[in-house]
């Protein structure tokens, strides 16, 4: 496992989701969404998933994963390469799933703030529809990779 530095943590925990690739059996490429329920220094990524599709799939057959975050306004990011191991329902503990329902309470809240600051009145809250997670998602990471364009990097010491 690769120990994950302080900018790497702050980076992904402050995202609301990441890009999660996998391999299916013929080596095609799947790409998804999945929620982000933590990361720790050791170098472990901890991912919710709503859905038992072709990431779960693909997860039980090649446990080789890619996880991408990016910070569009910031124009950083990072792909984090490693094993993952699959997590099922029963088994995630109950403080990780009340972590990941206050993430969404909190997406829904502030979709709701900036509606109000930006007098929109949008309905629109994807999030409250939400299925209950199936499965965790536990990532070994292995590989770093600095996605940052190096002309900003310099800017950024």
């Amino acid at each position: 496992m690769r120990e994950l530095t302080d900018i790497i943590m702050y980076h992904i925990q402050k995202q609301g989701f990441v890009i999660v690739s996998t391999l299916d059996s013929e080596g095609g490429i799947n790409v998804s969404c999945k929620g982000i329920v933590g990361i720790d220094r050791e170098g472990r990524i901890y991912l919710i998933d709503l859905y038992r599709g072709r990431t779960f799939k693909n997860l039980k057959s090649n446990p080789t994963v890619s996880v991408t975050s990016i910070d569009a306004h910031e124009f950083t990011g990072y792909t984090l390469k490693g094993k993952a191991e699959i997590i099922e329902r029963d088994k995630i503990e109950g403080h990780i799933i009340k972590k990941w329902e206050e993430k969404v309470i909190q997406r829904i809240s502030d979709r709701v703030i900036k509606n109000v600051q930006s007098d929109t009145k949008s309905f629109h809250h994807p999030e409250a529809k939400f299925p209950q997670p199936q499965y965790m998602i536990v990532i070994d990471v292995e590989e770093i990779t600095d996605l940052t364009p190096t002309h900003l990097k310099k800017d950024k010491v």
